[in-house]
C-alpha cells in the first residue's frame, strides 16, 4: 500500500446561487478590483493509504459522490498526490 493525499474540490454548478461568492465579489469590487465572476469552494484533503493512485482515486470520488458534494448542485474535482 502506498500513501497519497486526495484533493477534493467542490463547488456549486454554475447558474446555482452563491450567495457567499456574490457578497465577496461585490465587496472586491467596491475596493477597485474588477473581476467577471467569482465562485466560492470548499477544499477537502484526504490522507489515505491505497494500491495505486488509480485506486486512491476511485475512493475520494466515491466519498465526494456519497458525502462531500450533492451532485445535483456540486460539481468536483479530485486530485491525488503520493505522499
Amino acid at each position: 500500500m502506498t500513501a497519497y493525499t486526495a484533493t477534493v474540490t467542490v463547488r456549486l454548478k454554475r447558474g446555482v446561487l452563491d450567495p457567499e461568492a456574490e457578497t465577496t465579489k461585490q465587496a472586491l469590487e467596491r475596493l477597485g478590483f474588477e473581476l467577471e465572476e467569482l465562485r466560492s469552494s470548499d477544499r477537502f484533503e484526504i490522507d489515505l493509504e491505497a494500491p495505486s493512485a488509480d485506486a486512491a482515486r476511485e475512493r475520494a470520488d466515491e466519498m465526494a459522490e456519497r458525502l462531500l458534494a450533492n451532485p445535483t448542485i456540486h460539481d468536483y474535482d479530485v486530485e491525488v498526490d503520493e505522499r
